[in-house]
């Protein structure tokens, strides 16, 4: 695991500087504290900030093959790299016991092929000296970051965005379409960053530059056709295989590794795997005051029948001295508010272990939110004469009292209810939707709103959606979280508040072998009216504790409402207050002060938009100098059209 970063000349020419590297370089030490190198020849330059996982002697980074003709920086895990190693003895002399120096080989042997042979987490730069191009590369489902930019006649690319920001010709105003969305999902939607000029290479994707181009194309995408499937028995037990096999194969490492445990269904079925394929395993929990937000309870009870070596904490609403350093994790406006107990549960683990397992992923692939069975019931309720629903169902709803506690009947069954009556897309959007397009018209200050009329994000969602033309409208909905949401919210999440922490997490659940399976098994597997994870809970119901496989979804978040009305309160009206909301020229102050109002007076749950608004004034005085009106979006030069990608 390491943080890596360089620049290359697009056109092959030039010499890119070792000390430009270097400094990007030391901005990701926390990424890789055990060790650090860069490497410069002519046009390219490499660096890498390592934490040493395997091979711990003898994986410096950056690598070379046995004549130097290639070089290469890599940040991840290649679970079946002894496999390839076998494959690659022949005609291939090895120095070390290096995943690292296993991809390099695997790139001389297959070329760009070889991405299709990795199972793992990666993203990794190989310099090819000969044919004077640099090959970038992230892993199918986006579990690890890489961002790039072009920046003049130079590439310049990082594991996180504060890498490329010490390119001093880099610019750094505002994209526009990039907050607009921000403001949708509380999240910046790959290929988008905050910064026009920083793009996210989506997952599964690769760059080629060099020679006056830059290319970037797809080389895998999740087929989520059907496949004719045996009874749902035999798919659970194929499932409980494979997941029995990522596991193991996750479980590689020279040093200890622990679980993040939360007390769901996903993550206490990775504990139990693990208990029975490794020596007593350490876990590791976090819980709250308030009670329905506390899923302690859940944890020691997997922690006790595994007989693991349990570690948990309570978090209590102290986030006010969290909030820079959260923005500093991100580079950019990032407002998941589960961000902020990830961040302290990889704190607690990082004191014992530098490496964990954790159960992320599992919603996207076996349709474990709740959003999906709103999506089935949805179908249902709309059979309902609509004068039924519009005169007596909905007003009842509409007055049902603002509740703090989590999922609570009120906010459930008004945003149910809010979205009932539309198309499925819409629908699940609407769960999740921050700020609405005519929330945004009103938030914007006058000159914003006038130069930023910008397309709606959920085209960004359409695009995904429609791809899979003919398909279960479940299945479909799975495949876009799949593609948006789970990257860019929930894996950039982890990532971050992990390695801010030296720590390294492995999500077994998204091994590709698991996730090809998954996709290939029929819609009502997996959500069936208010059932969800239906073929998963069968696939490990022997494993885990009966009231665990009967207790309700509870998710992976913090009593946000609560606390803004009081302990966060002083933050919210510091960083929210008018002067401070004017200077940015961003947001209307009028409004702003409208949304604090009602939340504070309990009319209406505004956490969510209050938080992502906070994060991003926090993030506009750390990183950017003066307020900027929005200009035309200008599409970055010299990058090939995207093949075979949804752009």
């Amino acid at each position: 695991m390491c943080g890596i970063c360089g620049i290359c000349n697009i056109y092959s020419r030039g010499h890119a500087e070792h000390a430009l590297a270097a400094q990007m370089c030391s901005t990701l030490l926390h990424r890789g504290p055990d060790d650090h190198g860069t490497f410069a020849s002519g046009p390219c330059a490499l660096a890498m900030a390592r934490l040493s996982i395997i091979d711990l002697q003898g994986g410096h980074q950056p690598m070379h093959n046995e004549d130097r003709s290639a070089w290469i920086v890599y940040n991840g895990e290649t679970y079946n790299s002894p496999d390839l190693r076998e494959q690659l003895q022949s005609g291939h002399s090895f120095a070390t016991r290096s995943d690292t120096e296993t991809l390099l080989h695997a790139y001389e042997q297959w070329g760009e092929d070889m991405l299709a042979r990795l199972r793992g987490m990666f993203a990794f730069a190989i310099w090819d000296r000969p044919r004077r191009s640099l090959l970038l590369a992230r892993d199918r489902l986006g579990i690890k970051p890489l961002y790039y930019a072009i920046a003049g006649d130079w590439l310049v690319f990082g594991s996180e965005i504060k890498a490329l920001l010490q390119v001093p010709w880099l610019e750094r105003s505002i994209d526009p379409e990039a907050l607009h969305a921000y403001l949708t999902f509380n999240y910046i939607p790959a290929p988008m960053t905050i910064f026009r000029g920083v793009k996210k290479l989506l997952p599964g994707h690769l760059l080629r530059c060099g020679n006056g181009e830059v290319r970037v194309s797809r080389y895998w995408d999740l087929d989520c056709a059907p496949r004719p499937v045996a009874d749902e028995r035999e798919c659970a037990s194929e499932l409980r295989q494979r997941l029995d096999d990522a596991v193991r194969a996750h479980l590689l490492s020279d040093v200890p590794v622990g679980v993040l445990l939360s007390g769901g269904i996903d993550s206490s079925a990775v504990t139990a795997l693990a208990a029975r394929s490794a020596r007593r395993v350490k876990t590791f929990s976090v819980g709250f005051e308030e009670k329905s937000f506390n899923e302690l309870e859940a944890a020691r009870l997997v922690a006790r029948t595994y007989a693991t070596d349990h570690h948990e904490e309570i978090l209590k609403p102290d986030a006010a001295t969290l909030v820079e350093r959260l923005v500093d994790c991100f580079d950019e406006p990032f407002a998941d508010s589960s961000a902020l107990p990830t961040f302290l549960v990889s704190q607690m683990a990082a004191r014992e272990v530098k490496v964990v397992l954790s159960g992320d992923g599992g919603d996207e692939i076996f349709g474990g939110y709740m959003t999906y069975t709103a999506d089935a019931l949805a179908e249902i309720y709309q059979r309902i004469p609509r004068p039924l629903r519009r005169h007596l169902i909905e007003p009842l709803v509409a007055r049902m009292p603002v509740s703090d506690k989590k999922n609570s009947l009120d906010y459930l069954a008004k945003r149910f209810v809010a979205g009932a009556h539309l198309p499925p897309l819409e629908r699940h959007h609407s769960w999740r939707v921050i700020f609405t397009e005519a929330d945004k018209q009103r938030l914007y200050a006058p000159d914003w709103r006038a130069a930023a009329g910008l397309e709606d994000p959920l085209a960004i969602l359409e695009r995904y959606y429609e791809s899979l033309d003919g398909l279960h409208f479940i299945t479909k909905l799975q495949y876009v979280d799949t593609k948006t949401y789970l990257p860019d919210d929930i894996l950039t999440k982890v990532d971050r508040t992990s390695m801010a922490h030296s720590l390294e997490t492995r999500p077994p659940l998204l091994d590709h072998h698991v996730v090809e399976y998954a996709a290939s098994l029929p819609a009502h597997m997996k959500v069936r009216a208010t059932k969800r994870k239906i073929v998963l809970r069968r696939a490990v119901r022997d494993l885990l504790p009966e009231p665990l496989l009967r207790r309700r979804k509870h998710g992976f978040s913090i009593p946000l409402a609560a606390w803004l009305r009081r302990d966060l309160c002083p933050l919210l009206l510091d960083v929210l207050s008018p002067q401070a909301v004017r200077r940015t020229g961003i947001f209307d102050p009028a409004e702003v002060r409208h949304l604090i109002g009602e939340h504070l007076a309990g009319r209406r749950d505004l956490s969510r938009n209050l938080w992502g608004l906070l994060i991003f004034m926090v993030w506009h005085e750390r990183f950017m100098d003066r307020p900027r009106a929005p200009a035309a979006r200008q599409r970055p030069l010299r990058v090939a059209a995207v093949a075979g990608g949804v752009t």
